[in-house]
């Protein structure tokens, strides 16, 4: 039980001691105009860098990527009907079913899923 102690102990003295010697190490020490200007072929920029980007569409992508690691979650709960109790099956997945019911509906009701008003 104590090696357990020490090699802990040991593990989080060594990563505190690499992650100070990476913030100590990645410190910039001069800020120079020229280098954190954006670089176009050596002549100063004609306008900001910087593009106006769409809310709603950011929106969208955020709830897709939301809906798309839920669809990932649904599906090894279709697998595991096999091995599992289907009382207990059928309340997870009716209870899961359900949060993603009720986060959709909250999502349209704000009027995240109407694309132009």
């Amino acid at each position: 039980m104590m090696i357990i102690y020490i090699m802990s102990s040991i593990i989080i003295i060594l990563s505190i001691l690499v992650m100070t010697i990476a913030s100590i190490l990645s410190k910039k020490s001069i800020n120079d105009r020229e280098k954190s200007s954006p670089f176009e072929c050596g002549f100063d920029p004609k306008s900001s860098a910087r593009l106006p980007f769409s809310l709603r569409f950011f929106l969208i992508a955020v709830i897709f990527l939301i809906f798309d690691v839920e669809i990932a979650l649904l599906l090894p709960i279709i697998i595991i009907i096999h091995w599992s109790n289907i009382l207990t099956w059928t309340i997870v997945s009716m209870f899961f079913l359900l949060i993603l019911l009720v986060g959709l509906f909250h999502e349209w009701n704000q009027g995240a899923l109407e694309w132009a008003k």
